[in-house]
């Protein structure tokens, strides 16, 4: 088995077209973003279990679809890792190591904390993918480009849908 020395190494061979020097830093590229999506999808479960108050089982669903559509992306961007010779970090011990959100506030209960914590961690991770997708296009991956901009597009739908529930009173 090869030594993983970063998660930026291509470590399998592929017939993929692009260059080891584009998959290498789209790889790097990605890596972050799988830490931060899997982050996410762990603060969208912290709030699927504990969110309480009067709003609670519509609270618990949204958050529940938030939940899946961030696996989604995900598995599209660890999918894209290992699809050009990388290996998707995905353990708990990476992910807390890679991840640039911030810690989801633990203590919380209240559907309306919940709301903002939410939205403020979705909104975070859009805002790391959105810059990625021109990186990508930089770096010479429009495949890459179109997938990010793919998860930009569900990620804005996912925030304008977390943040509704605390706009009703605007």
């Amino acid at each position: 088995m090869p030594m993983i020395t970063s998660t930026s190494d291509v470590v399998h061979t592929t017939k993929n077209d692009l260059s080891e020097s584009i998959r290498s830093d789209i790889i790097e590229l990605l890596g972050g973003l799988l830490a931060d999506a899997v982050d996410l999808h762990l603060q969208g479960k912290q709030a699927h279990w504990n969110v309480k108050g009067p709003d609670f089982l519509s609270l618990h669903q949204l958050f529940d679809k938030v939940v899946a559509e961030v696996q989604e992306y995900a598995d599209l961007l660890a999918e894209r890792i290992v699809q050009l010779g990388g290996v998707a970090a995905g353990t708990a011990r990476l992910v807390a190591a890679q991840t640039e959100l911030e810690e989801y506030p633990a203590a919380i209960a209240r559907g309306d904390e919940h709301v903002r914590a939410v939205a403020g961690a979705i909104a975070a991770f859009a805002g790391r993918v959105r810059p990625a997708i021109d990186r990508a296009q930089e770096i010479g991956d429009a495949v890459t480009a179109d997938m990010l901009t793919e998860i930009t597009r569900g990620s804005d739908k996912l925030l304008w849908f977390v943040e509704a529930h605390g706009q009703a009173e605007r």
